[in-house]
């Protein structure tokens, strides 16, 4: 029993407390990116992100975070433990949203003034393709099963959707006015394109690339302009849809098993992207206006938090530890 005991209490002593998720937010003005405890929900850190950082996202393995810094013409890449900046990667002129590859590589990257998809190797640091496509992409999406990415062209109104092996454009999907951002299914069952002007968000049938259903968007006391459906991330069991409403201060969420608005839960000023914690407890929003973060309890609906980080709040990105 005595040499139990002992064991036991080497064993609580050399034990370590469990690391807490991280939540990386891109501040467009401030130039900054800050880092929040994803329990506590306090920042920790805050580090130099470039000129301009928009979009945010992370390596699969959650040790790399990537940064289209949009007016240094770069992503930026830091080391998401020790926040050190690595080498950058190429991206085309003015970057501004991207998606990896569910491998980890590449990097599919929007280039706004160019109206091109710039493909990166993120290993070596070249330029595999650059696809063109509609006037001022910018949504960029990729399927679970990596064979499709979809990019949406602001002025053009269409989801593009582009092979990742040839490079090659393989349909064009119009949705409506100003689309901003494409999201999957977890499952692949269904592509979601938000369209800002348009006021909507288009289900569409990745199969088919048809739209099968149009989700609207209606908020007593808010006039309907300023719903303007931006950020769209679903939870990995596919049972919410939650999506971004900007200058209307809200996040809709939406049951996939009927496509109707079940909630709008009241956050800060615009409202702009959206992200899970890696377990989906937690759902975490920047907005722009008020210069905070939301953070929403995704089992009951109810915001639980508001973190004040940098200026202008647009992107996030949550690390598992």
């Amino acid at each position: 029993m005595a040499r139990f005991s002992a064991l036991l209490a080497c064993s609580l002593l050399g034990a370590t407390p469990a690391l807490a998720d991280r939540v990386f937010v891109s501040n467009e003005k401030g130039n900054d990116i800050t880092v929040l405890d994803g329990t506590t929900f306090e920042v920790i850190h805050t580090f130099n992100g470039g000129q301009r950082p928009r979009g945010i996202t992370a390596s699969p393995d959650g040790k790399v975070i990537y940064v289209c810094a949009s007016d240094d013409n770069l992503v930026r890449v830091f080391d998401a433990h020790t926040y050190e900046e690595l080498p950058s990667l190429p991206s085309g002129p003015d970057p501004e949203l991207f998606v990896l590859h569910p491998s980890g590589n590449p990097l599919y990257i929007a280039n706004e003034d160019d109206n091109i998809v710039t493909v990166v190797d993120v290993e070596t640091r070249q330029v595999l393709a650059e696809v063109p496509v509609g006037v001022e992409p910018e949504g960029m999406g990729v399927s679970p099963d990596g064979k499709i990415v979809i990019n949406t062209s602001e002025t053009t109104n269409m989801a593009h959707f582009i092979d990742t092996e040839s490079f090659e454009i393989v349909q064009n999907v119009l949705v409506d006015q100003r689309p901003r951002f494409a999201q999957f299914m977890a499952d692949g069952s269904a592509l979601l394109v938000s369209s800002e002007i348009g006021g909507t968000v288009s289900v569409i049938d990745p199969a088919t690339a048809q739209v099968t259903h149009k989700i609207e968007f209606e908020v007593p006391g808010v006039l309907p302009e300023a719903l303007q459906p931006v950020g769209v991330r679903v939870t990995q069991d596919g049972s919410k849809v939650f999506v971004a409403l900007g200058p209307a201060n809200r996040v809709a969420v939406i049951d996939p098993a009927t496509w109707e608005v079940t909630d709008y839960l009241l956050v800060g000023q615009r409202v702009w992207q959206l992200a899970f914690s890696p377990d989906d407890k937690y759902l975490f929003t920047t907005n722009g206006n008020s210069n905070d973060v939301s953070v929403i309890d995704v089992a009951t609906n109810e915001v639980i938090k508001s973190v004040q980080v940098g200026q202008q709040p647009w992107g996030v990105v949550v690390v598992a530890e």
